[in-house]
């Protein structure tokens, strides 16, 4: 498995100036951790980008028929979050109450804020041990269930606020937005693979 590739430049930028560089090299895709350094993202293949979509759709069409008040994000958003680091999950979700706090300015950059609910799916490029740590890292900053979806090993980490891990060992399940959203079920199973 390929590592993130992470380069460290001189002084940290600022969040300002960081924004400046991912939009100087819009065809590129960063990340930047709570130390400054900057990791390079490869783009996700085909495949992963289409079961990223599938469930985006999923989740939202659920969130809409239930009348969630929030924000739904795609994998080319990037948040800032509150340890400074600025990541880009697969999918995310912000509250009506948290998104409508941010600044009109701040909604036009990495947005301050650290989603409440997040997924992250591995694809081919992505070292497990990375993803789990990244989940670990949104959990410590304010995401209250976050799923790493591993198509790979067919394994999937379940991460809920103030609880222990759930680790299930295939990708055939039902996955539960309890706490967060009571109610809502992602048949992962009939979801194309």
């Amino acid at each position: 498995m390929n590592m993130p590739v992470t380069l460290k430049v001189g002084d940290i930028m600022s969040e300002d100036e960081f924004f400046r560089f991912c939009r100087m090299n819009d065809m590129l895709d960063f990340e930047r951790d709570s130390n400054g350094n900057i990791i390079f993202m490869s783009p996700t293949d085909s495949f992963t980008g289409s079961f990223n979509s599938d469930i985006l759709i999923e989740i939202g069409v659920w969130l809409h028929s239930h009348k969630v008040q929030g924000k739904l994000f795609d994998s080319s958003t990037g948040f800032t979050l509150p340890n400074g680091a600025v990541r880009s999950p697969d999918i995310s979700w912000v509250s009506r109450a948290k998104w409508d706090g941010l600044s009109k300015e701040n909604k036009e950059k990495f947005a301050p804020v650290c989603p409440e609910f997040i997924v992250e799916v591995r694809s081919k490029s992505d070292d497990l041990k990375y993803l789990l740590n990244k989940m670990e890292e949104y959990m410590n900053n304010g995401c209250q269930l976050g799923w790493v979806i591993d198509r790979f090993e067919e394994k999937v980490y379940v991460y809920a606020l103030n609880q222990e891990v759930v680790r299930y060992e295939s990708i055939d399940i039902e996955l539960r937005g309890e706490p967060l959203f009571p109610g809502l079920v992602l048949d992962l199973s009939a979801i194309e693979r």
